[in-house]
């Protein structure tokens, strides 16, 4: 759609440029949502895979591949294009979060709101390209690779608020609960974080260095970080069954309950994967798998939050809540 003839200042700026010759529907701002969502979720599970294969050292420099190569070279094999091939979807992943931030500057009208968490899971995708490359020359050290995956969990956390924010409007948020639900669901949130935190403790004490040669790992017992690893787990397993509770007595709205039936079933797979591969040594398997539930049981966290509040729609074309097209993930 043509907003009008372009003009210097439009040329000048090519976000307001675009947003003069296009406007998007409020399913294609949701649908850019949702792919920076996926896409956030994806660089983790890759990145899992670059560090199950020991694949950490595949590139040995950064930005580029090797000394004299940006990209990976025949010589360094299968572990340099596991690297490289990470590497390079966090290009997609940018090109997802500049498809946001495009997406809603040329809304009509202009959201703003989403134009600023856009902003803001590009300056995490930055942020956390740059330790990546840290990482790399400080020889994959496991607080390095510990700040790079919780990096990637706030960034999961600001995509998971945008995709849930282009089905709402911009007035200030109504609360559907009464406020100690809220505050319940902030513990929750919070003893999240820490369970999350927790284990990136046991990665660093654990076995998989990400490299097949001697890589320092955290001077800790990885048995001891393990099992307080799972007391988190335990805790946050209370929290959420003491939030579907809580819930049903005081009978809040359908949607919010399944998304907190919803977590139960997520921890539910997600605990049976950790104790499984705690007594099986930690097959990589099983690792990817528990590393992809981790961001699952953030992401229904975070979506069980989420669901106490609302911001109803003042213009046409955003679904209010309710809408089918808000239940699904």
């Amino acid at each position: 759609m043509h907003k009008g003839p372009p003009t210097i200042g439009a040329v000048l700026n090519p976000l307001a440029f675009i947003a003069s010759r296009w406007t998007p529907s409020p399913r294609i701002v949701r649908r850019a949502a949702l792919a920076a969502l996926v896409m956030s979720v994806a660089i983790v599970v890759t990145g899992g895979a670059v560090r199950l294969t020991g694949s950490g050292l595949g590139c040995d420099t950064w930005p580029k591949c090797t000394d004299d190569s940006l990209i990976a070279t025949q010589a360094q094999g299968f572990h340099g294009a596991i690297e490289f091939g990470n590497r390079m979807l966090t290009y997609v992943l940018s090109a997802a979060v500049g498809w946001v931030i495009l997406a809603a500057r040329s809304a009509d009208p202009w959201r703003h709101s989403l134009t600023k968490l856009g902003w803001i899971q590009f300056v995490i995708v930055m942020a956390n390209a740059v330790l990546g490359g840290i990482t790399v020359m400080t020889g994959l050290n496991p607080y390095s690779v510990a700040g790079h995956f919780l990096l990637a969990t706030a960034l999961i956390a600001v995509t998971t608020v945008t995709w849930q924010r282009t089905g709402e409007g911009d007035t200030a948020p109504r609360p559907r609960v009464p406020g100690p639900v809220r505050k319940l669901s902030w513990a929750l949130v919070a003893t999240t974080f820490v369970l999350i935190a927790a284990g990136t403790v046991v990665t660093g004490a654990g076995p998989h260095a990400g490299d097949s040669s001697e890589i320092k790992r955290m001077p800790l017992d990885w048995a001891a970080t393990a099992h307080v690893h799972a007391i988190a787990a335990w805790l946050v397993c209370a929290l959420a069954v003491a939030m579907w509770l809580v819930l049903r007595v005081v009978d809040a709205p359908v949607d919010t309950r399944a998304r907190a039936r919803d977590l139960l079933i997520v921890l539910l797979a997600q605990g049976g994967i950790g104790y499984v591969q705690f007594f099986t040594d930690l097959p990589e398997v099983l690792v990817a798998a528990h590393m992809l539930g981790s961001c699952l049981v953030w992401i229904a966290v975070l979506r069980v939050a989420l669901s106490l509040r609302e911001r109803p729609a003042e213009q046409a074309g955003i679904p209010a809540k309710g809408d089918p097209q808000l239940s699904t993930v």
